[in-house]
């Protein structure tokens, strides 16, 4: 026998209810686990979350991925390069003094 369409809605709403109080419950559990232990051993919340740490995140420096001016320019096309990663064939095996900007 088959479950109609309106059946199975139903039968999800009554599980994400479920579900939603089930989380409520085990948060509410798991919070005062926390501050059972935040109180114990007297920690802070410097102590819990460092400042400048991001969880799951390698550590990158401040400047990382900020805009670096350019250093050397092409004076055929006008095209500049940073000086940093791999440098662009109009520069390879020439002296990069020429290119200074």
């Amino acid at each position: 026998m088959t479950t109609s369409y309106k059946d199975l809605l139903k039968q999800r709403e009554a599980l994400e209810q479920q579900i939603n109080e089930a989380r409520r419950s085990e948060l509410s559990s798991a919070v005062a686990q926390v501050r059972s232990l935040v109180a114990e051993y007297g920690l802070t919340a410097q102590d819990v979350f460092p400042a400048g740490k991001s969880a799951g995140k390698g550590t990158r420096s401040s400047t990382a991925g900020t805009k670096v001016a350019p250093k050397y320019r092409n004076p055929a096309t006008g095209e500049t390069w940073t000086g940093r990663g791999k440098a662009p064939k109009w520069i390879q095996n020439e002296s990069r003094e020429k290119f200074v900007i």
